[in-house]
């Protein structure tokens, strides 16, 4: 497994002033685990956009801090990105140790391509997008690929079960749990013509506000009368 390196600094800036240093091209990055303190760092926002489509949540990568020359093992824990720019905001570091499990979601990515959507139209749904699974943080894998050729109908379906894995991974999620299938094509029902519905309503009771206009007309000469 390739070797991917990232060295934070110590911040001293925090709350709402972290604002400033995201101007300035820095995240705010938090780092914590099991034997250490939490801590509150920082890192280029340019190295974080490099390092995270590397890693994900599910690749290692190895955290230096700075002025104290040790190194990490360390997953991305969380990301934080604003909900209109998508702009980085905030990330979070978890340190492990290499000989401890981990549990991490590792991401599924389908490839290939379907006879039911090519010959038939139908439409790949994915159900489940992560497995969650336990393994040495050097040994997680960092995507499961799976190959959706197979699906040449409606009928069949790829399942955790279909999945090849490591004997030295384990898999937590059921294995008849669906990953992927192909729906068939949405078939939109044809308007009613307007002019049935017109001809179904001859010979019906009167509506509402014909009946009460109707009312209103018997109960004039009785109006009269009192006058009288």
């Amino acid at each position: 497994m390739e070797t991917i390196n990232l060295k934070l600094s110590p911040r001293e800036v925090t709350g709402k002033k972290v604002k400033r240093l995201r101007r300035d091209g820095v995240i705010p990055v938090h780092f914590y685990g099991r034997g250490t303190e939490a801590l509150a760092l920082q890192v280029e926002a340019a190295v974080l956009r490099r390092i995270l489509p590397r890693v994900g949540t599910s690749v290692p990568l190895t955290v230096e801090l700075d002025g104290k020359g040790d190194e990490n093992i360390c997953f991305v824990r969380e990301v934080q990105r604003h909900p209109v720019t998508d702009d980085l905001l905030h990330v979070d570091f978890v340190r492990v140790e290499a000989t401890q499990v981990v549990t991490v979601e590792v991401p599924i990515i389908l490839s290939g391509e379907s006879l039911a959507v090519r010959d038939m139209g139908g439409t790949v749904v994915q159900p489940l997008q992560t497995l969650s699974v336990e393994a040495l943080p050097m040994n997680m894998p960092a995507s499961f690929a799976l190959d959706v050729s197979v699906l040449e109908d409606f009928e069949k379906s790829l399942r955790v079960s279909d999945i090849q894995v490591s004997p030295d991974v384990t898999v937590l999620n059921e294995a008849e749990e669906m990953i992927a299938r192909v729906l068939p094509p949405r078939i939109e029902e044809e308007p009613e013509v307007v002019g049935e519905e017109l001809e179904g309503l001859e010979g019906e009771e009167p509506v509402e506000g014909e009946e009460a206009a109707e009312g209103a007309e018997g109960q004039a000469p009785e109006t009269e009368a009192a006058a009288g």
